[in-house]
């Protein structure tokens, strides 16, 4: 037997048991009250009719003076083993005549009456004392005294208290054996079906059924709903299973379509710089020989044609390389190990510095604390975005250029901000596609490559990256890395 089925069973023998004797205990109660209340009566009427009789055969003596028939009258009381005690008072309450039952001493008393022309009694813990008056001819000769004690009261109560006992103890038997014989048709089911319940909680196997009882009553209707609520969860549950079957085989097929893209991906990305390169190489050569061997014989305008057509070369060698590292970055594999991005800051810096001593630039390049990210990446991410200041600050007499980081919602949130032209904040998510511009290429040189290989390289890490500026007052580019561990999820979006 299992511990939920004596939980039960215990309930139910309990409750029925505390039912029973409850009930039992009332009605005894309301039954000892009502036999109290109808024997005290009765006892004040016996002893009023023994007061009556024992008045009007004392009518004589009170009137002639004769305290010795009162005395005997009086005698005519030890027929009635309950009388303690009697007495004849006279009308001014003096003892005329007094019965003590086994010869006692005990000095008689007549109790102050509410109203001397009415029978009056009192009832004490111990006895029960009567008063009544004694008329004759509508005058008043004296009292009649009777005190009675209870001790059948007592005598009544205690049976009663036995045969209340015996009633109780045969009750709780009977009780018990109901519940067992309830059990049987109620506890069974419902211990099985709690069972049933656990195990498909514990298994979740939703196979598994509850037994019907076999009866017509509410809990063969639980059973029944039950077992239908099973049945229901184990349709879903297997259309879910086959769901989950078909999702992932989905998902592989994909993976393996992705894979084979990548791979397709990387092959053209090849071709295109083996095939591109060569005929792009060769242009540019017969382009430097022209120049070299031949500009003396050319007039200006075939050098200046010349010049243009090396010019289209290079941009068209630079495009090729931004467009395989673009590649690179979004299906290459990625590492993940501490970076320095204040060291990659500071590299980066000391090179522009060298490749152009004559431009004067204030550098503010903030410690920051190392992130976990692939280095090779998080180089090209620094590297673009502060060649990009350094483009665009390139017509400001005294440049600047920050690099630091910021906290925004609990996250890290690292920045590059420059002085120099910036650009209209509404067309701020073109800086991301490929091949976007805020400025011309004879303005500022490029070819729109660089931010949109630094949004996909910070995703590729978890993060985002957005931009702030106002024309004229130069430009800030957020970039957020993956969370750290212990701070909650935080979306950090670019402002609209």
């Amino acid at each position: 037997m299992t511990v939920t089925t004596k939980s039960i069973s215990r309930k139910i023998t309990w409750m029925n048991m505390l039912v029973s004797g409850t009930a039992l205990l009332l009605a005894g109660a309301a039954f000892f009250a009502y036999d109290q209340l109808t024997f005290r009566q009765g006892l004040v009427h016996a002893l009023s009719a023994q007061a009556q009789i024992v008045g009007s055969n004392s009518v004589s003596a009170l009137l002639f003076n004769d305290p010795q028939t009162a005395a005997n009258t009086l005698s005519a009381l030890k027929s009635s083993p309950n009388i303690e005690s009697a007495a004849i008072f006279t009308y001014d309450r003096r003892s005329f005549a007094t019965y003590l039952r086994d010869g006692g001493i005990e000095a008689l008393n007549l109790p102050p009456l509410p109203d001397p022309q009415k029978e009056s009694y009192w009832f004490r813990s111990t006895h029960l004392i009567l008063a009544r008056p004694i008329i004759f001819q509508g005058q008043l000769l004296g009292f009649v005294y009777i005190r009675s004690d209870l001790r059948e009261i007592d005598k009544r109560l205690r049976r009663y208290a036995a045969i209340a006992f015996g009633v109780l103890l045969l009750s709780l038997v009977a009780a018990s054996i109901v519940s067992s014989l309830f059990r049987r048709s109620v506890v069974t089911p419902i211990v099985s079906l709690a069972e049933v319940a656990r195990s498909v909680s514990q298994d979740k196997n939703y196979a598994v059924r509850a037994v019907p009882s076999g009866e017509h009553d509410e809990v063969a209707l639980l059973v029944e709903a039950f077992n239908e609520m099973l049945t229901q969860i184990q349709h879903r549950d297997d259309e879910l299973q086959r769901g989950h079957a078909e999702l992932e085989r989905r998902v592989a097929e994909r993976t393996r379509e992705l894979l084979v893209a990548n791979r397709e991906l990387e092959a053209f990305s090849y071709s295109v710089s083996h095939d591109l390169r060569g005929p792009v190489d060769a242009l540019n050569g017969f382009a430097y020989v022209l120049s070299k061997e031949y500009s003396r014989q050319l007039d200006d305008k075939a050098n200046e044609l010349i010049s243009r057509i090396r010019g289209s070369g290079r941009r068209m060698m630079q495009l090729i390389d931004d467009l395989l590292n673009l590649s690179r970055v979004t299906s290459g594999a990625m590492l993940r190990e501490p970076v320095d991005l204040t060291a990659i800051a500071r590299a980066i810096c000391d090179e522009l510095k060298t490749s152009s001593p004559e431009r004067k630039v204030d550098f503010v390049i903030e410690e920051t604390s190392k992130v976990e990210g692939d280095p090779r990446l998080l180089y090209v991410v620094i590297d673009n975005l502060l060649r990009n200041s350094w483009k665009y600050t390139s017509n400001q007499p005294a440049a600047r250029i920050e690099f630091g980081v910021q906290t925004r919602d609990g996250l890290p949130v690292y920045f590059v901000r420059d002085n120099g032209v910036g650009f209209d904040s509404r067309s701020s998510n073109r800086l991301f596609q490929p091949f976007q511009r805020q400025h011309s290429s004879e303005e500022f040189p490029g070819n729109g490559i660089g931010l949109a290989t630094v949004q996909r390289i910070v995703r590729r890490h978890g993060g985002d990256v957005w931009a702030e500026s106002e024309i004229g007052k130069g430009a800030t580019f957020y970039f957020s890395l993956s969370k750290p561990k212990g701070i909650p999820s935080t979306s950090v979006t670019s402002p609209s």
